[in-house]
């Protein structure tokens, strides 16, 4: 681990296992300089439904597990379908966790998106976002349409000169905006 690393926590809202939103994120990944770690949980679809009526005290493993990558982490990306127009359900439930906790409360938020359609969802989930975390930053934004592209068609697409640019663009202007975040 490189000092002063820059931790991203990149969150895929897609339960799917050949996800191309999660398939765009391991690409971001993989075209992080050295000073920025960039993480993907693709496990969503793992937690249970929330329930107003679970405590932090009595959280299931696997959501305190999320929360704790979360909170030890500098920034999040989030990438997501849409799913009839919407935020996917398990998307929106792990979103539901977080906000009786403070993990994410100021967290740094952007993102990216894998497809040239689903405005509607991306609408919502600004709208979730910027409710969960004063961090959240619509402009930062990353679209790389990959619809139904295999996860190494999506790497090769990301690492095509103009699209890393923008790619690598996209990763400075959030570590710009991690590193000057409060903590």
């Amino acid at each position: 681990m490189i000092k002063n690393q820059l931790k991203i926590l990149a969150i895929s809202g897609s339960t799917r296992r050949h996800s191309t939103n999660t398939a765009l994120l391991r690409a971001i990944a993989a075209v992080a300089p050295a000073d920025i770690s960039v993480e993907i949980f693709d496990k969503v679809g793992d937690l249970p439904i929330f329930s107003p009526d679970i405590s932090d005290e009595s959280f299931p493993d696997i959501v305190r597990q999320f929360a704790d990558r979360i909170a030890a982490s500098d920034g999040l990306i989030v990438s997501s379908p849409e799913y009839v127009h919407s935020i996917p359900g398990g998307l929106k439930n792990a979103i539901d966790w977080l906000v009786s906790g403070s993990e994410v409360i100021g967290k740094p938020i952007a993102l990216a998106h894998a497809s040239h359609r689903g405005d509607d969802m991306l609408t919502g989930l600004r709208l979730v976002l910027s409710t969960v975390s004063s961090g959240f930053n619509e402009r930062i934004f990353f679209r790389l349409p990959v619809k139904q592209a295999t996860p190494v068609e999506i790497l090769e697409r990301v690492m095509e000169p103009g699209n890393r640019r923008e790619a690598e663009a996209f990763l400075h202007n959030f570590a710009t905006l991690c590193r000057g975040a409060p903590r």
